[in-house]
């Protein structure tokens, strides 16, 4: 398996996830555009995948929910690379994001909050397949990956959270969601030749309080939260060749969590 000159642009390629998946994507020789909202990390995450596989990155600093920045973010990647593969939006407020009504409980979650969630996890994916699709139809391999979540699939179970300063979002879930259903939507629409998939980690270990870290290893078959090298062989995958016969598929790596 190859994705030798091969182009993919992954958002939200500054952190964990996202990292873990540029990595993937570079170790099987894809050239890596990077976005992310902070300059730092994104110039050194493109930094650190340029120096680790040998292939080339460029770095760009966006604000996904800006829709001007996202569109032109498509024509600069062809620009620099003269061919776009690979889409991965992987972008989204998290647990730990500091957004005002976001991580609290229920009563206080603010409408803000919940438009800033859509506005990145859902609506700049939208904007930017449709910005690629031409692109990626082009190709000859077009792949477009996004990253979901068990909490798209299945609601929460509130008790892990007692005790404990964790919270569980009702955008994040409203955004997941939404996001598996577009790739449904876009598997169908840009068929046959763009291929359109998901992943779904289940919760990723993030030095969570023990409580809350017990009581998820204990609800999951195989015993332990993911980490993000669960995450890479999934997305290879998908990108690859391997899965050429798959689209409109979500692949749940969540260690047996949603097999209850």
């Amino acid at each position: 398996m190859t994705l030798d000159g091969r182009a993919a642009v992954v958002t939200g390629g500054g952190g964990y996830i996202g990292g873990a998946i540029c990595d993937a994507l570079a170790e099987l020789g894809a050239n890596i555009g990077v976005l992310d909202l902070h300059e730092e990390s994104c110039t050194d995450a493109a930094n650190r995948i340029k120096n680790t596989y040998h292939v080339e990155t460029l770095p760009l600093p966006i604000d996904l929910s800006d829709h001007e920045m996202v569109t032109q973010a498509s024509t600069t990647i062809l620009e620099r690379f003269g061919r776009l593969d690979i889409v991965v939006n992987c972008a989204s407020l998290v647990g730990t994001s500091e957004v005002e009504g976001w991580a609290v409980p229920f009563p206080d979650q603010s409408v803000d909050a919940w438009q800033q969630c859509l506005a990145i996890g859902l609506t700049a994916p939208f904007f930017l397949v449709q910005a690629c699709a031409d692109a990626l139809a082009a190709s000859g391999h077009g792949s477009v990956i996004n990253v979901g979540s068990i909490y798209g699939m299945v609601g929460p179970d509130m008790g892990l959270y007692e005790g404990t300063s964790m919270e569980n979002p009702a955008a994040y879930a409203a955004g997941k969601g939404g996001l598996l259903n577009l790739t449904r939507w876009m598997a169908t629409v840009l068929a046959p030749k763009v291929r359109v998939n998901a992943i779904s980690p289940g919760g990723v270990w993030r030095n969570q309080p023990e409580t809350f870290h017990q009581r998820y290893v204990s609800r999951t078959p195989l015993g332990r939260m993911a980490t993000e090298e669960d995450l890479k062989g999934a997305a290879g995958f998908l990108a690859s060749d391997l899965s050429a016969y798959v689209t409109g598929h979500n692949l749940v790596v969540d260690g047996g969590w949603t097999a209850w």
